[in-house]
């Protein structure tokens, strides 16, 4: 589904490049109105800011309004779990799901990265595509919400992804905070006398995927 790709680059951070093509990424989401509705229309404020903004004023807006505020941060499990435990179990699920279609999700970001979900989603079936969406569209209504708030065009991106979803979005509630009291009636200082918050939060490493499914990828492709 092209839609899904669209949106996925409009995510991302600007670069010349694909700067560059936005007529042809305009193009093809004019080519999938039957399946996308007025989603040329409604992102069409968000096409206009990047034709009309110099690239690195765009950049500098991506890095603040993205890297800089948690809030609307572009990861999924991140507004779910938080710092907890069970960001790392989901992270798992999600490669699964990547892998379970043959499709590499070994880079530099993390799984559950929007941009690489929606890419990943563009190579699926629509009614697959969208059933995954489905699942995914509670936070992306939520940080499409946050951002609309503050006024970025890049809201109407989650705006067009809730439309799309089969499934009415639900409020989130906070993801959980680690809380120093709460840990340390929990576990305790470590052996090596290190309050637990004072540690780095579980974080997930980017896993490999295995070689069977690279190699079955690739003789797809």
């Amino acid at each position: 589904m092209k839609t899904f790709k669209v949106i996925s680059l409009l995510l991302t951070y600007p670069e010349s490049d694909w700067l560059a093509a936005l007529p042809e990424l305009e193009d093809a989401l004019a080519s999938e109105a039957d399946f996308n509705g007025d989603a040329h229309t409604r992102l069409a404020p968000l096409f206009a800011q990047l034709r009309e903004t110099s690239l690195i004023a765009l950049q500098e807006n991506y890095v603040a309004t993205f890297d800089r505020n948690p809030s609307h941060s572009l990861h999924l499990f991140e507004h779910i779990h938080g710092e907890s435990r069970d960001r790392g179990s989901a992270m798992i699920d999600l490669l699964n799901e990547y892998w379970k279609h043959d499709f590499d999700a070994s880079a530099s970001e993390l799984p559950d990265y929007v941009p690489l979900f929606l890419e990943f989603l563009s190579l699926l079936p629509a009614d697959e595509a969208l059933e995954l969406l489905g699942d995914a569209v509670h936070v992306l209504a939520t940080v499409g919400r946050k951002l609309d708030a503050n006024g970025s065009p890049y809201a109407h991106a989650f705006q067009v992804l809730e439309a799309l979803s089969p499934v009415a979005a639900q409020e989130l509630a906070e993801p959980p905070v680690r809380d120093m009291d709460e840990a340390m009636e929990m576990f305790g200082p470590s052996v090596d006398g290190i309050e637990p918050l004072l540690k780095p939060g579980p974080q997930v490493s980017v896993v490999q995927m295995p070689t069977s499914h690279r190699q079955a990828a690739a003789s797809t492709h």
